[in-house]
């Protein structure tokens, strides 16, 4: 059975993301088309990009570099779990992606974004959207917003998400079409 990484790419205190991917995952596994692994950005604790080398080469250094690859390459396709600061999508996400390239050559992603206010985080997955292409990953189609998401979570239990009854739906059909991606062919080569 294929492997599902949710990652959680906030990495910030008081955060609302391990409590979607907690819902996202639950969702996932009632799917039953994955197995599900949830990675979260703030336990992998990257530094800043550091490697030498162009992540292409895959002539790693640091041991968390290592670590990170290895993690990566359980993967066969991604949801990036992603709230929007300042208009955009997280730099340790994008930190995280920079560290590797042959780990998410041809792998399918998709984009499961929150916000406190209305936008549910559209405009940075339409700033991501461009960079996982350019990097190699199929990304799916469709993609997640959640706004509101503070309305959403239990002041008393912030590691529960009740999710709108509309979003399950949509998550089906991303996982969906997640899997259909990792059953097409791959992209021939330009």
């Amino acid at each position: 059975m294929p492997r599902l990484q949710i990652v959680i790419a906030s990495t910030r205190p008081g955060r609302v993301g391990p409590a979607v991917a907690a819902w996202a995952a639950a969702e996932a596994d009632r799917h039953a088309g994955f197995e599900i692994e949830t990675v979260d950005l703030a336990e992998a604790a990257l530094p800043f990009f550091d490697e030498p080398g162009h992540p292409s080469e895959g002539a790693y250094v640091h041991q968390h570099t290592k670590d990170w690859s290895a993690t990566v390459s359980r993967g066969d396709a991604y949801l990036f779990v992603m709230p929007m600061y300042n208009g955009a999508f997280t730099a340790p996400l994008k930190n995280a992606i920079d560290f590797l390239y042959q780990e998410w050559q041809d792998k399918p992603v998709a984009l499961l974004s929150y916000t406190a206010g209305p936008s549910g985080g559209v405009p940075a997955v339409e700033m991501l959207r461009p960079i996982l292409t350019r990097i190699g990953f199929r990304a799916a189609g469709r993609s997640l917003s959640v706004p509101g998401v503070g309305e959403l979570t239990d002041p008393a239990d912030p590691a529960v998400f009740h999710a709108p009854a509309d979003l399950t739906g949509e998550l089906k059909a991303v996982l969906d079409e997640l899997t259909e991606l990792l059953d097409a062919p791959a992209p021939a080569q330009v």
